[in-house]
């Protein structure tokens, strides 16, 4: 019984020291890793907005709100997963906005990538944030649908295995259909609330 006490206790200080240990590291590292993620996110927002000189997030949207929406149009696979952001210019005038785009749709897992699109319409482009996709054939994405979508004036894009005859038509990635149908229904997903939502109610 005896050993059985100390065995206890020594068990019990190892872990409590560790959860110290932890605890103190997590304190630590938390205000640098945040500060790492809010410079990821505003580089994205800068690439997808080169125009803009700030971004501000849009307090009076909901998420929830928003995928609901999403959802009741189709685009159940597919959710805006960071607070919507304005972009602006040094007069402070709305450029137009940021959305943060999640898809379920991957081959590999989720996809995650900032889109920006100016209070006209265009769709500056996309920045791929994650992305866990075959490499050599979804990994493309980067290279082959990216460049894609940049400057393009449209409210829904589609994808083909031919070479692409219009604005609104996307060039598959070969082999990787799977990522393309992904990006290309998250960039739709996008518009679609862009178009009904930010466009149309002058959230300026």
């Amino acid at each position: 019984m005896r050993n059985m006490l100390k065995d206890a206790a020594v068990l019990f200080a190892i872990t409590l020291t560790a959860g110290l240990v932890l605890g103190f590291v997590y304190q630590l590292t938390k205000e640098p890793i945040a500060a790492q993620e809010l410079k990821a996110k505003q580089e994205a927002y800068k690439e997808v907005f080169t125009d803009a000189t700030a971004f501000e997030p849009v307090e009076d949207l909901g998420l929830t709100q928003a995928n609901d929406m999403l959802a009741e149009a189709g685009f159940a696979a597919q959710e805006l997963s960071d607070q919507i952001q304005k972009a602006c210019d040094a007069q402070g005038s709305v450029l137009g906005y940021v959305l943060t785009v999640t898809t379920h749709e991957g081959y590999g897992g989720d996809i995650v990538f900032t889109m920006g699109i100016t209070q006209e319409g265009t769709l500056n482009g996309i920045s791929i944030l994650s992305i866990s996709e075959t490499p050599g054939l979804g990994m493309k994405a980067e290279s082959v649908l990216k460049p894609q979508f940049a400057g393009k004036n449209a409210e829904q894009f589609t994808y083909t295995k031919t070479d692409a005859v219009n604005d609104t038509q996307i060039d598959a990635i070969s082999g990787a259909t799977i990522t393309t149908n992904a990006v290309t229904n998250g960039v739709n997903a996008g518009l679609y609330y862009f178009h009904s939502t930010l466009q149309e109610g002058g959230n300026d």
